[in-house]
């Protein structure tokens, strides 16, 4: 699966906190196949009662023989476009792989240097001020300067263009660390709980939280990480697989807690001066993504189409132009990032509830 995100590659499938370009995103993403093909998302026919504000389309110098690209962005006006195939063949000296940015929210794109332009299986991550190829197998590429350059990296440089935040897990060390924009430093203070699956924190407030045969367990920082406290999660009913923090731009904290089967609707507990159980009546009964909205809201897309958790409202489904079944994830600014075919993607501008639905459209000759 070719450019939603590194969660698609460390296998984390359900994307509630804050991700770029990618992941938090995320979404249920099985990890790609070992194979030299990369199939197509499989994408809702859109057809969505309510139509976005605005439609920007754009036409690059592709020829017709390419695949659509995918598309990505890291905010509401950095986006990239992957071309990776032609005629669904990986990339070959004939078809190289051809790779476009946009700096003003899809109105012009223009053409940057692909660094490995063939290989068995491309891949494109990104975030503010960071793009991450794979070209499989020759490795990570990344940029720092939109494209203007491109240096080999390793895995955590990918990990950074997927799990947007300060503060991320260190995979191979099962840490809690800070990145600074180029690195990812383990804090000197680590949480003391049994498992650490994801972080989420956002000004002073850092949440850890992890699972241990389905018990969910969380710690909270107040002073940015220095410090950590062990916090009690109270058990919920049905059982709980993976359990993710997820705490927004207004410093709202929830933890969000994965069924087994990965699209019954979530365990969610809001955090106060302890964790609360949060429970709704009549939900969805199958949950593509959550979304942090800013102001303690939860967008949640659903087989209903889209909906709100959070205010004391319960859940409410909401008019936006998106259709059952479709992922979205929080990009840095806020911006909700909603992938439809190749080619395409949605963007809510905009904070909370208020948001201006954006359709970004490239195409080849």
């Amino acid at each position: 699966m070719i450019g939603h995100g590194f969660r698609a590659l460390v296998g984390l499938l359900f994307v509630p906190a804050l991700v770029a370009c990618s992941a938090v995103g995320d979404i249920r993403r099985d990890p790609p196949a070992p194979t030299s093909t990369s199939p197509r998302p499989v994408v809702p026919d859109p057809s969505p009662s309510v139509t976005p504000a605005e439609v920007r389309r754009f036409r690059v110098a592709v020829p017709d023989r390419y695949d659509d690209p995918y598309v990505e962005f890291s905010d509401a006006d950095r986006g990239w476009a992957l071309y990776a195939g032609c005629d669904g063949r990986p990339p070959d000296r004939d078809c190289p792989a051809l790779l476009f940015t946009t700096a003003d929210g899809g109105r012009a794109w223009r053409e940057v240097r692909h660094p490995r332009p063939v290989a068995d299986n491309q891949q494109l991550y990104c975030a503010p001020g960071l793009v991450v190829l794979w070209a499989e197998p020759h490795g990570f590429y990344a940029s720092t300067d939109n494209g203007g350059g491109f240096t080999r990296s390793g895995e955590e440089v990918a990990t950074a263009a997927a799990d947007l935040g300060r503060y991320r897990i260190i995979e191979r060390l099962g840490k809690v660390g800070e990145w600074d924009g180029r690195r990812l430093r383990p804090l000197a203070a680590q949480p003391d709980i049994p498992a650490i699956a994801t972080v989420g924190g956002d000004g002073r407030l850092v949440v850890a939280a992890g699972t241990v045969d389905g018990r969910p367990y969380a710690a909270v920082s107040v002073d940015r990480g220095r410090r950590w406290r062990p916090t009690p999660v109270p058990a919920v009913d049905g059982e709980v697989g993976l359990v993710r923090a997820v705490v927004d731009a207004d410093g709202a904290a929830w933890l969000v807690g994965e069924r087994p089967d990965r699209t019954s609707w979530p365990a969610l507990w809001r955090w106060g001066r302890k964790w609360e159980p949060v429970r709704i009546d009549d939900p969805p009964a199958q949950v593509t993504a959550v979304a942090p909205l800013g102001g303690g809201l939860l967008a949640v897309t659903s087989s209903r189409g889209v909906g709100v958790v959070g205010g004391g409202a319960g859940y409410v489904d909401l008019a936006w132009p998106l259709v059952p079944g479709q992922h979205m994830r929080t990009l840095a600014d806020g911006t909700l990032a909603v992938p439809g075919p190749p080619g395409e993607v949605l963007l809510g501008v905009g904070n909370r509830l208020a948001r201006r639905w954006i359709r970004v459209t490239v195409t080849g000759e």
